[in-house]
Order: C-alpha cells, then sequence, then structure tokens
C-alpha cells in the first residue's frame, strides 16, 4: 500500500500548478518559448501573447474544477490577499460562456483603501492595482485559480512586500553579472535561491478555543511553567506522534500537489513544537510558496482537530519558533557562487563573492535586523534559543583563518598543510564543513549557503530577502565599478587589494563564537556592531540616511515608500502590544479573579466549617491568605495596566508611541503576568478558568 502511495507522488507533484510541463502542453510553441523567456530573463511580458495564455490557464483551471480566479498578493499586512471573480460572462438573458481574458490575467483592480499604507493615500483614496508575476507559477487553491502578483497604489506606489523583492532580485542579478564578466563568464541572469525551514507548534484545537489569548493574540499571555518542560531533550528528532504523522502526511500531499517541495520533517527542541524545510528555489518562488505553506499548514491542522500556531512565543519558558532563512545565489548555468571552488581562480572568485556578503551584513546590519522585528519575534531573540539580537557572521574556523591570513597578509597553512601566500593565483582549495555549526549566529556560512536564523516564524520573507539582496548588490556594484576600471591587465592585483581592503574594513562582523555569552556582549560594543535590543530600536532606523540611499540607488524604493514601510510596521507593534494587554485585563478581571475568589471562598468554607467542629485548618488558611494577598496584587497590577493603556499618547510620531508601549505597558503586563502565574500554582486545577502548559504541551 505504502509503495503504490510513493508511486502517486511524482503524479501528485504540482498537479494543481500552471507550470513548464503544462504550458508546454496547453501552449503554442512560440507562445510558451516567450513566456519561458520572461520567466529566466525577468523581461515584460508581451500583451500580444496575454489573451492565449489567460485562455490555457483558464481551460486548464476548469479542467481541475475552478470557478473562480483572483489575483493573489501580499500586502503590507504580512498576511497574503486575495479577490475572487468567477470566469462566466452572460452572453444573452438566459446563458453564460466561461471567459479569461490577456487583460484579467494581467492587471486587477483590487480596493486598496483598507490595506496599511502608512500614510501613502487616504482611505477615500480606494484604487489599487495588482500586476502579473509571470515568474512564479499560478495555481489552484480551493476551487480558485491563483495568480501571484505585485500590489501598487494608482499613483504607483508599492503597497505590498512582494515588489521589492522583485526589483531586488533584478539589481543583484545585474550586478552580479558584471562582476562574473572580468572573471570570463557571460551569464543572462544570477538569481537568489532560498530554503526557508519553518517551524510551528501543533496544540489541541479544545485547548486553543477554551484559550482568549491564543485566539486574539497567538501567544499565551498567562501560564505558569509545567513540572517538564524541554530540559530532558526528548522531544527534539523524537518518535513523532501518530496524530502528528497524519498531520504532516497530508501537509506533504497538499503541499505537493502546489509544486511545494517539502523535504524534512521533524520534532523540535519544545514540546508539541515540529518544523518542516523545502527544497531551495528561486527567492520570489520561495516567497510565495512559504505563504502557501503556513496557510496550509493551518487548514490541514484544522482538519486534524489541531490548531498550528505560528507565532514566534506562544508559550514562555520554552523555545519559540523562528524562520531560517537559508540564502544563496546561483548563475542561469547551475554554478553556486558561494560553492567554495577546487581550483585557484574559482576560489578567487569565490572569495570576492563571500567578501561582498561580509561587507553588505557589516554595513546594513540594522536592516538585517529590522527585516526581523516585530513584537512576537522580540520574546524570541537572545532568550538562549534563537541568535542575538547583535547580527554577525559564522564563517568556521578553516574559512576565518583563510580570512585572517588574507587581511594580515601572512602565509596560511590549511589541516593538510599546503602554503598559501595572499597572490589570488595561490588561493587553496577551500573545503566545505571543516568546523561544527554555530547556532547562536544569526548569519551562518553552512558549506555554500548562508543560514540567517533571525526571522521569526510567522515573517513573511521578503522583506529579510529584498534587504540581503540589495545590500549585497551593493556591494557587488563597488567592486564590479573598480575591478572594471582596472581592466583586464591589472585584473589580478586590482582584485587581491579590493579583497584585502574590504575584509579589514568588515572583519568585525565576523564572530565564530558564543553569541549567548556575556562577553560577546561587550566584545560586539566594542567591535562598534548594533545591540538593537527591541523592535522600536530596529525600526527607528529604517530612514537612516544610508539605508534610503541604498534601496533608492537600485530602484527598490523611495525614501517615501520607505517612511511608509517603517509606519506600518510601528503601527503593527503598537496594535499588537495593544491587543495584548487589553486581552491580559480581560482575562484577569472575568476568568481569573473570579476563579480565584470562588476558589478562596470554598478554602474559607472549610476553614469555617472545621472550626465549628473545633479543628485548627493552618494548611487551608495561609492558602486562603496567600490567594488573598495575590488577589490585591493582581487587582493592583491590573489598575495600572488599564491606566498605562489608557495613557498611550496620541499626539506623537508612531515611534513615540511605539517606545511607549516598550517602556510603560509591557513592563506592567509582565508584573500581572507575575502575579497570576503563581495564583495558577494555588488554585486547584478543576477552579482554574483554562488549559494549563502542562495539560496543553502534553496532550496525550
Amino acid at each position: 500500500m505504502e509503495s503504490c502511495e510513493m508511486k502517486r507522488v511524482p503524479e501528485m507533484f504540482g498537479s494543481m500548478v500552471f507550470n513548464e510541463k503544462v504550458m508546454k502542453e496547453r501552449l503554442p510553441k512560440e507562445v510558451y518559448k516567450a513566456l519561458i523567456r520572461t520567466a529566466d530573463e525577468g523581461t515584460a511580458i508581451d500583451p500580444a501573447i496575454a489573451n492565449v495564455v489567460a485562455n490555457a490557464m483558464k481551460d486548464w483551471a476548469i479542467s481541475k474544477g475552478a470557478t473562480h480566479y483572483t489575483h493573489w498578493f501580499q500586502p503590507m499586512t504580512g498576511f497574503t490577499a486575495e479577490k475572487h471573480d468567477s470566469f462566466i460572462t452572460p452572453v444573452d438573458n438566459c446563458s453564460i460562456i466561461m471567459e479569461f481574458s490577456g487583460k484579467e490575467l494581467i492587471k486587477g483592480e483590487p480596493d486598496a483603501s483598507s490595506f496599511p499604507s502608512g500614510g501613502l493615500r487616504a482611505t477615500f483614496e480606494a484604487r489599487g492595482y495588482t500586476a502579473w508575476d509571470p515568474t512564479s507559477y499560478a495555481f489552484i487553491k480551493d476551487d480558485t485559480l491563483c495568480i501571484p502578483t505585485a500590489f501598487c497604489s494608482y499613483t504607483g506606489e508599492i503597497l505590498d512586500k512582494k515588489t521589492p523583492l522583485l526589483r531586488s532580485m533584478d539589481a543583484i542579478s545585474h550586478q552580479a553579472c558584471r562582476v562574473l564578466k572580468m572573471f570570463g563568464k557571460n551569464c543572462r541572469r544570477v538569481n537568489t535561491t532560498v530554503g526557508a525551514e519553518q517551524e510551528y507548534f501543533l496544540i489541541n484545537k479544545s485547548d486553543y478555543a477554551k484559550r482568549q489569548d491564543l485566539i486574539f493574540t497567538g501567544r499565551t499571555l498567562f501560564g505558569a511553567k509545567a513540572p517538564k518542560g524541554q530540559e530532558m531533550e526528548d522531544h527534539y528528532f523524537g518518535s513523532i506522534r501518530p496524530r502528528v504523522k497524519a498531520f504532516m502526511e497530508e501537509l506533504d500531499n497538499e503541499l505537493w500537489k502546489l509544486g511545494i517541495t517539502s523535504k524534512t520533517e521533524h520534532n523540535e527542541v519544545a514540546p508539541c513544537q515540529h518544523e518542516m524545510a523545502p527544497v531551495f528555489e528561486t527567492t520570489n518562488v520561495a516567497t510565495d510558496h512559504n505563504q502557501l505553506t503556513m496557510e496550509v499548514m493551518k487548514r490541514v491542522a484544522d482538519k486534524h482537530d489541531f490548531v498550528c500556531l505560528l507565532h514566534e512565543k506562544p508559550f514562555a519558558g520554552i523555545n519559540g519558533s523562528g524562520k531560517h532563512n537559508n540564502w544563496s545565489i546561483s548563475t542561469d548555468k547551475g554554478e553556486n557562487l558561494l560553492e567554495p571552488g577546487s581550483t585557484p581562480h574559482a576560489n578567487a572568485q569565490f572569495i570576492l563573492f563571500l567578501t561582498a556578503v561580509i561587507k553588505a551584513v557589516d554595513e546594513y546590519q540594522d536592516l538585517l535586523r529590522i527585516s526581523a522585528a516585530s513584537a512576537g519575534n522580540d520574546h524570541r531573540l537572545g532568550a538562549s534559543e534563537a541568535p542575538p539580537a547583535i547580527i554577525s557572521i559564522f564563517v568556521g574556523d578553516e574559512l576565518e583563518a583563510i580570512l585572517d591570513a588574507i587581511v594580515r597578509e601572512i602565509d596560511y597553512t590549511d589541516v593538510e598543510k599546503t602554503m598559501m601566500n595572499i597572490g589570488v593565483s595561490a588561493l587553496p582549495p577551500i573545503p566545505k564543513d571543516t568546523t561544527d555549526r554555530n547556532r547562536t549566529s544569526p548569519f551562518a556560512f553552512t558549506g555554500n549557503k548562508f543560514e540567517f536564523r533571525m526571522p521569526g516564524s510567522s515573517f513573511n520573507i521578503a522583506c529579510t530577502n529584498f534587504i540581503l539582496n540589495t545590500a549585497v548588490a551593493d556591494s557587488l556594484r563597488q567592486f564590479a565599478d573598480e575591478l572594471e576600471a582596472a581592466g583586464t591587465a591589472n585584473f589580478d592585483k586590482a582584485l587581491a587589494s579590493l579583497i584585502q581592503r574590504e575584509l579589514k574594513n568588515h572583519r568585525q562582523i565576523v564572530f565564530n563564537g558564543n553569541g549567548y555569552s556575556d562577553e560577546w556582549q561587550e566584545a560586539a560594543a566594542q567591535r562598534g556592531l548594533m545591540n538593537l535590543k527591541t523592535t522600536p530600536d530596529a525600526l527607528k532606523h529604517y530612514t537612516d540616511e544610508k539605508n534610503v540611499k541604498l534601496l533608492a540607488r537600485h530602484g527598490i524604493c523611495t525614501a517615501t515608500e520607505l517612511e511608509s514601510r517603517e509606519e506600518i510596521l510601528l503601527e503593527e507593534y503598537c496594535k499588537t502590544i495593544n491587543i495584548e494587554a487589553l486581552t491580559m485585563v480581560y482575562m484577569a478581571t472575568r476568568q481569573i479573579m473570579p476563579a480565584c475568589v470562588d476558589y478562596s471562598g470554598k478554602v474559607s468554607n472549610n476553614v469555617a466549617v472545621k472550626k465549628s467542629f473545633g479543628l485548627d485548618s493552618p494548611a487551608e488558611i495561609k492558602i486562603a491568605k496567600q490567594i488573598t494577598d495575590d488577589m490585591a496584587v493582581m487587582l493592583n497590577a491590573i489598575d495600572d495596566l488599564k491606566q498605562a493603556v489608557n495613557a498611550v499618547p496620541e499626539d506623537v510620531s508612531m515611534l513615540n508611541r511605539s517606545e511607549y508601549f516598550r517602556d510603560n505597558v509591557i513592563p506592567k503586563m509582565e508584573k500581572l503576568r507575575a502575579v497570576a502565574d503563581e495564583l495558577e500554582t494555588i488554585v486547584g486545577e478543576k477552579n482554574w478558568p483554562f488549559p494549563t502548559y502542562g495539560q496543553i504541551l502534553f496532550y496525550v
């Protein structure tokens, strides 16, 4: 039976995707070639072929049971958006035909007024446009043909997360091709590729339904530690429970139908925590697929009586969830430019691209930190389970020694005692995987790619990757300018000088040690590295002059568009904390306090009964007193939190408002939680108003 199921996988994979195989079958040869050329080279779609493509796409979708189509886009909410239209077109009073035009394929006009715009437009300025991204395949979901698109306003400002990503991919391709030309390689296109490892929690739907905090905020705002957490390290890579395995099997099937290469699945460190990892894909496709993956996870979980939690820190005291962004860069001929080479000249090329990344990460460490900034992720970063808020690069001991030799102009001896001097033509073979992985590093070189481990599990990876692409593109731009000016005759000398200078200038960002240690905090400060501990700390740097110039220089976004993004993210932070605070007040007032009053009354009644029989009750008296004292503390904490929320300043900048929430509201939330969690350990389990950590995390 299992063998039969495995035989179905190749047939199933991509069955709901309008991919190259389907295009080749359904499109005229010249139209197919033109569309593939558009996807491969990033050129504009020819309107003349749009009607042909649209008709073929419609016929294929209907054959798969689709009745509607939608332009599927990624607004600044962090989620995806859809507006469904049917294929029907009336032809007279009694009949219809199924139509889908090239115009409908290329452009849509959803209402843009209710999406976050960061002040780019007023509510009454409603018109927005979606534009087809032909580099990402259309697919069928819920009997609807979904067409991946970019999203902009009537006046042309970008309103989504995908447009900057597509622009950044063009930018890094252009600059990388310039550099490669100096090495005698002519490429039409260079693409960045990403594999996004997705962590998540699965909990029982029945437990979720009883927790207002999970429903409203995605995380538990109250909860004492269970007697057992993750300290036994028995869940990581452990045997997968049958219910979870059934979920994973259906998840794989649904993802495979959508052409998503779900490859790896396992238990993660914390109880109820799991991970799914796909195969690398072109960055915009990987972004689309990760957004789809999160959606499908939630839908499949529901069918198995689970709820899939994608919050960065659903439970205090155990590991939160991240999304490891594995990033690399490759030519259209399949050459991975971050693959250490086996020949001297190839190694020089590798070292140059490695240097470009090191320079980019050092110069734009604030932007990378911003790409992982949110209220949810603030609970996770630096919590001895995720990277610290300080950006640094891990390259491994062997590679660091090579870079150090270049910087210091000294000979290097590799693990096999092969001598290297600094001349470009004498760089040695660079082995992969010569050192252990550093789990404390936010940006680690892992053989032929970089793993950026800071983004949270709920994040849209478009932001991380458009920043990374653009920063590296700028390094490559500067390198290409310098090497082109030197000319081919002086290429080796200019290349060696460039690499040595840039590594010397940016050596401080490379760190192979323990990112969790106090010593690193001090050392990082001495190196001049930024430690942006909270989201407001990070976001206030979004529109720093150097960042505005970077993104404008490569045509990614304007200063105004960047300001709007800063405003949107700060507002999201404020709204998140505000909702959490109001939820805490609700739960403490309407659920926890009544439960404590009820339990205290029962205990006090026992005291009275015993006293009537002339019996002492020291244990009950102690419990009743402790509950009464804690309830008084909790009542004050509720009032303090209410006052803090009611006093949120209105006539200030969004940055000032976010700092108020961080400095005034969050500390009061923590005080309320502390006393409530203390009460949870005293009040009888049957009297506690919602499921505890022990009940949620260790279900049967």
